[in-house]
């Protein structure tokens, strides 16, 4: 009872409107609460069944439980609540621990079933809410965060080597991996059962396929993708509290709110941040946005206090996580929050639809490939050979076009490469790493995928590993740092399967990302959101590092205690920041080391 009171008390912020606490036989729950439908104390956590034998909490939101629920009712089952997250225990009742297959939403699920002495640990179909656990011979663990399984006290913090290598080369750890020898994530769409004791190995109940291709016209699909969307936006809006939508001006939040507009009543709450440079902004074309649906919009500038968030950040994750746009996420969760308590995003438009460069790469790739020999070695030597200022990467570019599929993807998808890596790390690490292990795992998610066009087998492995490592892990994080409850339409599963149904040329099309996206945004959007360039939720780091946080970096990066931790040569890491200095582009690398080093001083040692 007490270690998980001091769990839940690490968590408050994710839950500050009321708690609640279980202990039944060897099993105790915790819960902190958001309240979001059901305002009433019978909507509190842990919620038990009819005669009290199963219990469950949950955080998330289930989209489509007034259907179940009717359903249950019919079928004989008795509610206590109008909460959604009550229809867990009686689809358990019903199906067992197939229940998982029946919900939609987002969710983390501990579901303790006393007479069979069973606990079911969930996750969602794509990860959108994270849990953490740690099992050993005493006990199993678990925690929507690292910080509430830290408080615990139940493992000692000791470092995973195999987690850091990972975060260096991909600016986040991928599941199963966290920072924490012992630690584990549950991976997205995977449940994990522990009965009479015995702690099985996770398994999916969920995988999306990519292996049936979805016939119909343009203007069939564009038709029938649309009606997708408007359920997927129309099921989030229910709730007990002032509701609103991020906005930020590009194709994917636009068209959120704009489907948000047509099927409310009242004006919609936006929100947006931007940054005093106009390069790194994108208000204006959330204004545009705004004023075409007349939306109750906010906006604010903010510039950044990088002394005192970016260690708060640190904290919240609990592991390594330097994706540079959790910055300003942090700040428009933080601002969001001061107007509503649940906000809808456009996450995952990119990933589902096509929407990144490296797409593209892939699709050049195919074409180089198919064309006979010696054709392909000549025209990716012709790229290696082409002087333009960026040549460097024209080269590098050339030379991936020849890469087996998962080396090429790692080429244009993680930051810091084995290469790079290698140079930077002290002898020991180079022996510890010497083979790339991130390009080890990135084969066998290549070769286990459904998928057979190239795009789409691509999207399907950024799926797996960037979408919830890396791009919900960020979003929920900062959202409920600020007790701010973040939904995503296009994670739902009914369009990501849409999506995954569509050949990869109704992905990309020409120099067009998003194909179908854009043509179901064409009747709603204004025609500049859907010609602009790609922007991105970008933050100016190569300055920051040349200027405001220099001082910062080298107190950090040269410090006799930083070079103790025997990750990196301190000569590479003197040479790095001499480089950012004399203006090469390096800002990110020594932010992913800053990072690293206060992820030791904030988490490890308190």
């Amino acid at each position: 009872r007490e270690a998980v009171q001091r769990m839940c008390d690490a968590m408050v912020h994710r839950g500050p409107d009321d708690h609640g606490l279980r202990v039944d036989g060897p099993c105790a729950l915790g819960h902190r609460r958001l309240s979001i439908i059901d305002l009433r104390p019978e909507g509190a956590q842990p919620m038990t069944n009819e005669d009290d034998t199963v219990s469950v909490v949950v955080n998330g939101e289930f989209y489509n439980f007034l259907e179940l629920r009717n359903d249950l009712e019919a079928r004989g089952h008795k509610f206590k609540s109008r909460s959604d997250s009550e229809v867990a225990l009686h689809l358990y009742e019903e199906y067992g621990v197939d229940f998982l297959d029946h919900l939609r939403g987002m969710f983390a699920i501990a579901l303790w079933d006393a007479p069979q002495r069973r606990l079911v640990l969930a996750r969602d179909r794509f990860g959108q809410k994270p849990l953490y656990y740690h099992a050993d011979r005493k006990a199993l663990v678990f925690a929507s965060e690292l910080g509430g399984l830290v408080a615990s006290g139940s493992f000692e913090k000791r470092v995973d080597l195999d987690g850091i290598d990972a975060f260096i080369a991909m600016q986040y750890i991928p599941a199963p991996l966290t920072a924490y020898e012992g630690v584990k994530k549950l991976p997205m769409g995977h449940r994990l059962i522990c009965e009479n004791g015995v702690v099985h190995e996770p398994e999916p109940y969920y995988t999306l396929r990519f292996d049936e291709t979805r016939p119909g016209s343009i203007e069939d699909l564009t038709h029938e993708l649309r009606e997708v969307l408007e359920e997927a936006v129309r099921i989030r809006l229910m709730s007990d509290v002032p509701l609103g939508a991020f906005l930020s001006g590009g194709v994917d939040s636009s068209l959120i709110v704009a489907l948000m507009a047509i099927q409310s009543s009242q004006p919609v709450k936006t929100f947006s941040v931007g940054f005093p440079s106009k390069s790194f902004s994108e208000l204006p074309y959330a204004k545009m946005v705004a004023d075409e649906y007349e939306t109750d919009h906010h906006e604010m500038i903010v510039e950044p206090n990088m002394a005192s968030v970016v260690p708060q950040l640190v904290r919240h994750y609990g592991e390594p996580f330097a994706d540079t746009s959790a910055l300003p996420t942090w700040y428009l969760c933080e601002y969001t929050r001061k107007g509503v308590t649940v906000a809808l995003s456009g996450d995952a438009g990119d990933e589902a639809f096509g929407g990144y460069r490296r797409y593209m790469h892939t699709r050049t790739s195919r074409a180089i490939h198919r064309m006979p020999w010696p054709l392909p070695q000549m025209a990716a030597g012709l790229l290696s050979h082409i002087p333009t200022p960026q040549a460097q990467e024209v080269r590098d570019y050339g030379e991936r076009l020849m890469q087996p599929e998962h080396i090429r993807f790692l080429g244009l998808s993680a930051p810091i490469p084995h290469k790079d890596r290698m140079l930077m790390y002290t002898p020991p690490m180079r022996e510890r790493f010497a083979e790339d292990q991130m390009a080890v795992l990135f084969e066998r998610l290549f070769d286990e995928s459904s998928a057979v066009d190239p795009i789409n087998r691509v999207i399907d492995v950024d799926t797996q590993t960037y979408l919830t490592g890396n791009g919900l892990t960020k979003v929920d994080i900062a959202s409920m740092a600020h007790s701010l409850e973040v939904r995503q339409p296009l994670i739902d599963h009914e369009v990501m399967e849409f999506a995954a149904s569509l050949p990869g040329s109704m992905k990309l099309r020409g120099m067009t990302t998003k194909f179908l996206l854009r043509e179901v945004a064409k009747d709603l959007l204004p025609k500049r959101i859907l010609t602009r360039p790609k922007q991105g939720f970008s933050v100016p780091v190569d300055r920051w590092m040349r200027e405001d946080l220099a001082p910062l970096s080298r107190d950090l990066l040269l410090d006799q205690s930083t070079r103790e931790r025997g990750i990196f040569e301190p000569k590479a890491v003197e040479n790095l920041l001499k480089k950012q200095q004399q203006g090469e582009p390096r800002g990110f690398q020594i932010w992913v080391l800053m990072i690293l080093e206060l992820w030791y001083r904030e988490c490890l040692e308190n």
